[in-house]
């Protein structure tokens, strides 16, 4: 039986904190870092599609004449970046920040105000890469920005230096992040919070981050490259001079593979978590689920160069690549039958939560058979290029990470904001979005199989294509209005929703013990886990914290972090204003020279200022922190 050290009774959530403009700005609390992720991505997410719908308008009948070629190479590429580089993974970042800290009982991150730096870097350099096309100079390479095609000689205006820079920008969030949550899980843990206690959506989060730590710097390697090649001359890509054709596509595809499980494992995480909740049963094989993420991180840097099947690599590699990508079928099989396993027996309770997490199972095994298919070389030869690929990544992606990160957002919402959203609206929005979900892609299998190719703006009639085009428009329709539906039950349940209390779905984890939403301390008192499941795991009688209605918590008096003598990271602009110098600093090298120094000089003030702060923070007396 496990216990956790009780902490003072919480009569409601928390003191209401100062939610003044200049709060957010300053903030270094995990949980607003994590909302202000949330919120970011929701809105990314929702540009994202749109640039989706005007694709599928496009493409809806042949010849299509909405947008013009190059509008069209903008969208497509700006959908892509935008999907993945600013909606799924901050999306995954707001459950990261938000959550780890919780799950393993740490009352922040281990650099807070690193935290702050990541998201706001993230921030500016998402509106640096995203507002060029509402002026038609938006990045127009793809979102893989193959090299040549990528250099001056063959894109020389200045759409695919936004990408270059852009990205690049976005590492540095990326990467400052990382470093802070591993750092966070090793050092951080709470009393008794072994590894292998540790919820699995930490333990997805935990690789992700290596992850991102080792593969981010091959497409920095290669940006730079890109960056040098446009600016100044040189000549990396440049293959009258020498250069390797396949440089940039393996410098690339190296961080690209990694970055699908990046994007999916924080979504197998949230599901780990949902699942057994509704079924109220143990997750089936735990330390399996954990050594099969493990797995799937590692074999994920050795299945790459299946993306380069048809560049000609030779039997020797073709076979190794092929090999390595069936293997890597097996731990994620693995996470297939141990959720149905969880399911099997359980007393199931269908919430909107559990109805995206049982999706997610549904779609991505659609997603990953498929994937399966493209490890054989011949047959990724056939289907390379073709809307086939479009229709299987989109259902490890959407129907696997979306549906899993919807997930989240029900289970988790309660717990973040104190309201529960709609439960109705919530199974309009899993109905419409699986039924537009399925309409859209699907149909793509049949048009790829047909020889549709990927990434052209028009098609003649008569090919076969027309009908499937038009299901898979009519299908972009219906995820946008269940997305509307979405949306309206976020918004409405901010303010609106049910009151919740802190364990309202009856949930195991050490999360679900302190109040909703928790207080900017976490826990008054650290707990000290004895039991992966704490809360089930209870004597009778036993309660972690004083748990009351929300009726009883109304008008009574919440310790704040200053009465309980603990201290808390103090508020600061500095990450903001270093943030904005960097932006300043890269986008300097576009527009004005001069503008670059003034970026540096501004990056390097608000550093040591920020270094200097917290200096004077760590000397000063304990009394005096707030």
């Amino acid at each position: 039986m496990a216990t956790i050290a009780a902490a003072p009774p919480y009569t409601k959530a928390h003191t209401a904190p100062d939610t003044g403009i200049m709060s957010w700005l300053t903030t270094v609390d995990h949980k607003r870092i994590g909302a202000l992720y949330l919120i970011s991505g929701l809105i990314f997410f929702v540009v994202g599609g749109l640039e989706a719908a005007i694709i599928r308008a496009q493409l809806m009948g042949p010849n299509g004449t909405l947008v013009s070629a190059e509008m069209y190479n903008q969208l497509f590429t700006m959908h892509g970046t935008t999907m993945i580089f600013l909606a799924v993974m901050p999306l995954s970042a707001a459950f990261f920040n938000f959550l780890i800290p919780l799950q393993v009982g740490a009352r922040d991150v281990a650099f807070p105000r690193l935290n702050a730096f990541s998201y706001w870097i993230y921030l500016l350099g998402g509106i640096f890469i995203t507002v060029p096309i509402f002026f038609a100079v938006a990045p127009d390479g793809g979102w893989f920005g193959y090299a040549p095609l990528s250099t001056k000689a063959f894109s020389p205006q200045v759409n695919m230096d936004f990408w270059v820079i852009g990205l690049q920008i976005l590492g540095i969030s990326s990467l400052a992040a990382g470093f802070n949550f591993i750092t966070t899980i090793i050092n951080m843990r709470a009393p008794g919070m072994t590894l292998m206690r540790m919820p699995i959506f930490t333990w997805m989060a935990f690789v992700v981050q290596f992850l991102i730590v080792l593969s981010f710097p091959a497409i920095t390697i290669a940006l730079v490259f890109l960056q040098f090649d446009r600016f100044f001359g040189t000549n990396f890509y440049t293959i009258a001079k020498g250069a390797d054709p396949l440089l940039w596509q393996h410098l690339f595809w190296v961080f690209g593979h990694p970055e699908v499980y990046i994007l999916i494992l924080p979504a197998f995480g949230l599901v780990s978590e949902v699942l057994p909740t509704f079924s109220k049963k143990p997750l089936f094989g735990y330390p399996v689920m954990v050594y099969s993420g493990i797995l799937i991180g590692f074999l994920g840097f050795g299945v790459w160069a299946h993306h380069m099947f048809a560049v000609g690599m030779g039997p020797i590699a073709d076979s190794v690549f092929s090999l390595a990508t069936m293997l890597i079928a097996i731990p994620t099989g693995v996470k297939i039958f141990n959720w149905l396993a969880t399911l099997w027996g359980g007393q199931l309770n269908f919430t909107a939560a559990m109805k995206f997490g049982i999706g997610l199972v549904a779609l991505f095994t659609i997603g990953g058979i498929s994937g399966v298919m493209h490890a054989s070389p011949p047959t990724d030869l056939q289907q390379t290029d073709t809307y086939f690929i479009v229709a299987h990544f989109h259902y490890v992606l959407f129907g696997g990470s979306m549906f899993g990160l919807f997930a989240g957002v029900y289970y988790y919402f309660p717990k973040i904001t104190g309201r529960f959203l709609s439960e109705k609206l919530g199974s309009w929005h899993f109905w419409i979005t699986f039924i537009g979900m399925n309409l859209t892609f699907f149909p793509m299998h049949f048009s790829g199989l047909l020889g549709m190719p990927r990434r052209y703006y028009q098609y003649d009639a008569g090919q076969g294509f027309e009908l499937f085009n038009m299901l898979s428009t009519i299908g972009t329709a219906i995820l946008m209005v269940g997305t509307l539906i979405g949306l309206i039950n976020i918004w409405k349940s901010w303010k609106g929703g049910a009151p919740a209390s802190s364990n309202p779905w009856g949930a195991a984890t050490v999360e679900w013990s302190i109040p909703s939403p928790p207080p900017d301390y976490n826990f008054a008192e650290l707990p000290n886990i004895k039991s992966r499941y704490p809360l089930w795991n209870m004597k009778d009688g036993e309660q972690l914290v004083h748990e009351t209605t929300h009726e009883e918590e109304k008008g009574r008096h919440v310790p704040t972090s200053h009465e309980l003598g603990i201290v808390m990271p103090n508020p600061s602009i500095w990450p903001l204003i270093t943030a904005a110098g960097i932006i300043v600093m890269f986008a300097g090298q576009m527009f004005l020279e001069k503008s670059t120094g003034l970026g540096l000089s501004i990056m390097i003030t608000g550093t040591l200022w920020w270094v200097g702060s917290l200096y004077k923070w760590l000397l000063t007396p304990l009394e005096d922190h707030h």
